[in-house]
Parts: C-alpha cells; structure tokens; sequence
C-alpha cells in the first residue's frame, strides 16, 4: 500500500479482517496446538485464511501472532522462537496481502496478572511485549494491534513496548464487558483517555460481546475523546454450545448493520473478533462503502477524565481495636482457630468465647479450605465476633477466587463487620479427597493487598467508585526461613507498597532466622504478629525440619523432641519449647498467636504464660550460644 495506513483512516473508513483463531479452528487444528506455531508447520494453511479475508474486502489483515509471547508459548514449548514465530507470521501476512491491504501485527496480553495485580513486573512485561513487537517490526508489519486486553495497565506496558522498537502506528483495543467496562471494571470513560495518553494512535474495544453491546461503549467513548481515531471489532454475538461446540450465530447481514452504526458513531476501523468469517467481512465491507466517506476526524482533539469527589479515608487506628493497639505499641497475643467441617460452629464459637473471658485480644481464623468440606473462614470470622464478641483476623486466600469474587467477599466481610484480614496468595492443593479438584489463581496476595487498599480509598480495581471508602486493616504474610529468601524478601516490600499494614510470620521454631529478617527489613517494617504453633509429636518435629519446605526447625529441638519420646515426656517437652520460643520471641515482635492443635485455648493460655514468668525459662531457645 503507498498511501499510510494513518493518512487513510482519517480519510475514510476502513475494513479490518475477522477471527484468526475460528478460521484455523474450522480447518481442523485443535485448539490443543499453539495456532501461532502453524506459521512455521505449516505457513500455507495460514496464508488461506488471509487470503479468503482480502477477497472479502479485509483492507487490514492481522498477523496469526495474537498469543506469540515468551510465556505463552513456554507452555507448548515454543519459548526460544518467540522471533522466528512472528517475523513468519509478518512475512505469511505480506504475501497473502500483497499491495491490497495493510499487515497488522497482532499482540494480546501476557496470559498472566501483572502489577499491581500479579508478580510480573510491567517492566518485565514491556520486555516480553518488546521481543514480540521486534519479531513482527523485522517482518515488516505496517503497524501494530494491540487486542483483547482486559487490564489497562498491561497495555500501556504493551504500546510502551512497541515505541522503543518502532515508530509504526498503534492500535490498542480493551475488551470489555455488556456495561461498557473492561473485565476488571474500568469504565470506558477512564480508559479512554488513559489510552490517548499512553500514545495510542487508534483506541477501541474488541471481543467479548456482540455488536449491540459495543455501540454502547463506543458511543460512550466517543463522548470522552473526541476527535480520536476509534476502532471496534465485535464477536459475531455470544457464544452458544451446540453439541460440544461453541458456535456465533450472529449473521453477515447482523454485523452488517451495526456496521453502519458504528459509522455513525465516529469509528474508522471496523472488523470482527471471535466467530466472524470472510462471509461477515464481506457484507461490513459492502455496507460501509455504501455509506461513503465520513468527515474527516482531527486525532488532536482528546477529551479529560472525568473529575471525581475526593474521599477520606479511614485512619489506621480507627479501623479496628487491633490497629489501635498495634498503632500505639501495645503488645498483643491471639489465638489460631480453624473453620469447622461442615456447618456447626458452636465450638469455633465457645473457642473463642474462651479466648475472650481469658484477655486474648485476637482471633486468628485460618483458610479451611483443603482436603475436607469446611465452613468459609469469612463465614467462621463472623461467627467469632458476633458470638463471642472477641475481634477477629479473617485469614483470606486468594486460591480458587477470581478477582471479582474477592472484591465481592472482601465488600460483604466488610458489611458484615469484619475489620482485620490476613491476605496470602494459598498453597496449590496437593492432597485432597476430591481427586478433580482443581484450583484457582487469578492474582496472588500482593494483588490482593492493592485490591484491598483501593477499597480503603474508595475505588474498585477499575478505579471505579464504591461510595463510602472501607476501612480494613490490611495484614499479609511473610516467611523469615522461606526457601528462597531474597525473593521473599522482595515480596514482602511489594506488599508493603500496595498497602499492607500489618504481617504475620510463622510458624516460628527458628528465632535467629526471624531476626534477621527483621533486621533485612527494618526501612519497611510494619508491626510483626509471630504464630508459635507447638509441636505434636517427635515425629512431627522430625518432618518439619526436613520434609516441609520453607520450614526451620534447629536441630536441638528435633532433638529434645526425640528424646522426650523416649522418656515418655512429648507433650510436656512440647509445651516447654513452645514457651521458650514465645519468651525469646517477644522483644522482637508485636504481638504473639498461638496456633494449638485442635484450637485449644487451654494450651494457647499455658503457652502465652510464659510471658509473665520468663524469668524462669533459661536457656531462651534460638538465642546463640
């Protein structure tokens, strides 16, 4: 093509092609395969699918390169040919294209959550997006299109990426939701903007719904910047299941018509996502023709965001009689209680009525979830405070929830009186009665703390308003003999960056490990809750110290627990060692829990004790000879 892609578009319409994937899909590769990888296997069955799109009209084909990242093609074992993939897919493109149409260079997200969200980096992420983008620019791709991404942050990574490798035109589409937000809940009327500012030269939305849904957005979108060149390129409507496959019923002559619309709406760029067809396509690509040239659009005109009310957030010391002893430096100590199996909860809720008659000032209700059917430690928290008026740290995992599950738990705990969370990323399930159990990860605990902080704000991980801001106090984990320390160092910063307030270490059975934690972490410190959880057994004490990982047990208690096994003193011994660590532990933290076997409060008390009588406990264990 001589004329730029860019001068074109603000001369006139133009007709993108439709679905890659529902193409090859249709031509017999299973959705098991890498569809990228069929650039180098077998580039002719690619070229077909060009080709039938710009016979259709298609005047912008995009490259078969949507998923072709390092990390996603790590998972077919494709990683080291993240170039030869694309610059294939770029090169397969111009061939079918010849001097027809323009050659987009496709790109989607990383297929995982980066921050604030996730553990990638967006600098890492703009890395990985830069290698692709590079692969595609030395193909000879015309421009670049950014699709079907549901976290703005992740896309400005992405154009970011593409600007320090290329100069070509941008187009950054998000898919959204029938209301018009993305999937994580950023309304069109914020990401818009942020789009423009990222230096997007095309902005739109693709995928998820159907043509009807998306005139909405793109009406609302238009109203925000106006002036911008816009794209949309709808699925073919929703999905059905017809016998085992998912079928588009949307017809031709359907898009078409909305085509139209979305002509009138402003949009320049018009194409198709999932379930389109060359049949489709052809039809867009008649029914704008027969409309003419629009007006001709002025990139340089862009809209504002709008302004919102500001919010005042909740003091730390006022969210909870925790976070007000911990603010004024008052020692505190707890207790560990699980969610019962099944739905009784008189005895979580008489532990806990004894924690309370006997001074303990906390709850800690630990994530049930695992091998047995159990109450919700959310539902087993509730229980606590409102029948035995003791406060509560809800231990929330972000294992087997999505990211708008946990919203919708944390704004209900929140309702429901809780105050006080612990939020850990959870461990993969690895021994469960359910053999088809599975499990879910959708952000891990760092994501979760700026979920949490965001709602103390007031605003959603969209960014949108929730009315009156939370008022949680916001715990997270950390492990001093972690397996790999360093990393749990890093993350235990990033997690008091997104907002943690509190963190809670343990079980702790190795205290020199602890202090230098401490001492690697005094710029960030928060104030340290220690879970001291005694030993069951010698046997246990034994597989602790070499079989659990990220676990320390110093020798000489393995010792002392054999043998006291052998003089018949286990529980006894048990209990004393436990009540050296609380005693040598104590100047180094906040507070204390104590998690017993079983939630029994007796033995938490007999524990915490020690406190008042460590004078009598000599030698302190952990301290070093």
């Amino acid at each position: 093509m001589t004329e730029s892609f860019l001068d074109a578009l603000r001369a006139r319409v133009l007709i993108c092609d439709g679905a890659m994937g529902t193409q090859l899909y249709a031509r017999g590769v299973f959705l098991n395969r890498a569809f990228e990888d069929l650039n180098l296997t077998e580039p002719d069955l690619v070229v077909g699918v060009h080709q039938a799109y710009v016979r259709a009209g298609a005047e912008i084909i995009e490259t078969n390169t949507f998923g072709a990242n390092r990390l996603k093609l790590a998972s077919f074992g494709l990683a080291e040919k993240v170039h030869a993939i694309n610059v294939a897919g770029a090169r397969i493109a111009r061939h079918a294209a010849r001097d027809g149409a323009w050659v987009a260079g496709s790109i989607g997200p990383l297929g995982v959550r980066v921050e604030p969200w996730g553990k990638t980096g967006l600098d890492e992420a703009a890395a990985i997006f830069a290698e692709q983008a590079r692969g595609l620019a030395d193909g000879g791709v015309d421009l670049f299109v950014l699709e079907t991404f549901r976290d703005v942050s992740e896309i400005g990574a992405a154009i970011r990426a593409i600007r320090s490798v290329s100069d070509r035109p941008v187009v950054a589409m998000l898919t959204t939701a029938e209301d018009g937000n993305t999937l994580d809940g950023t309304p069109v009327e914020q990401f818009g903007p942020q789009l423009v500012e990222f230096g997007a030269d095309v902005i739109g939305v693709n995928c998820s719904v159907g043509p009807a849904a998306m005139l909405d957005t793109v009406e609302r979108l238009a109203k925000v910047v106006p002036g911008t060149l816009l794209a949309a390129m709808p699925n073919a409507g929703k999905p059905r299941d017809v016998d085992g496959r998912n079928l588009y019923l949307c017809s031709p002559d359907y898009m078409a018509s909305y085509a139209r619309r979305f002509v009138g709406a402003g949009v320049r760029l018009i194409g198709g996502c999932c379930g389109t067809t060359p049949d489709h396509v052809r039809q867009i690509a008649l029914a704008v023709h027969a409309l003419g040239a629009p007006a001709p659009t002025s990139p340089s005109v862009t809209g504002t965001t709008p302004v919102r009310e500001a919010v005042t957030p909740v003091p730390v010391e006022s969210r909870s009689r925790l976070a007000n002893a911990l603010r004024r430096g008052r020692f505190v100590t707890g207790v560990e209680l699980v969610p019962p199996a099944g739905f009784g909860h008189d005895r979580i809720a008489q532990q806990a009525r004894e924690a309370r008659i006997n001074g303990l000032d906390v709850v800690l209700v630990s994530d049930g979830s695992g091998t047995r059917a159990r109450m919700s430690a959310l539902a087993s928290a509730v229980t606590v405070e409102q029948s035995a008026g003791v406060e509560a740290i809800l231990e929330y995992s972000c294992r087997d929830h999505s990211l708008h599950a946990m919203q919708a738990d944390l704004l209900g705990a929140h309702a429901l009186g809780l105050r006080n969370l612990l939020l850990v990323t959870g461990r993969p399930l690895r021994r469960s009665a359910y053999p088809d159990a599975t499990a879910v990860f959708d952000v891990d605990s760092i994501g979760l703390t700026n979920v949490a902080a965001r709602f103390n704000r007031g605003e959603d991980v969209g960014g949108q308003p929730i009315g009156v801001p939370t008022g949680f106090h916001i715990g997270v984990a950390a492990n001093p003999t972690a397996v790999m320390p360093e990393r749990e160092l890093s993350r235990y910063r990033y997690k008091v960056e997104a907002g943690a307030e509190f963190v809670v270490m343990g079980p702790i059975y190795d205290v020199d490990a602890l202090r230098q934690f401490l001492d690697e972490t005094t710029e960030q410190r928060v104030p340290v809750l220690a879970i001291v959880r005694p030993f069951e057994s010698a046997r246990q004490a034994e597989q602790l110290a070499n079989e659990e990982p990220g676990v320390s047990v110093p020798e000489a208690l393995v010792t002392r627990m054999a043998e006291a096994e052998r003089t018949g003193r286990v529980h006894e011994e048990a209990l004393t060692i436990a009540r050296e660590l609380v005693v040598a532990i104590r100047p180094l933290v906040a507070g204390i829990i104590v998690a017993a076997a079983g939630g029994r409060v007796a033995t938490a008390l007999d524990v915490l004790g020690a406190l008042t009588r460590s004078e009598d406990l000599l030698p302190q264990v952990g301290q070093s000879a």
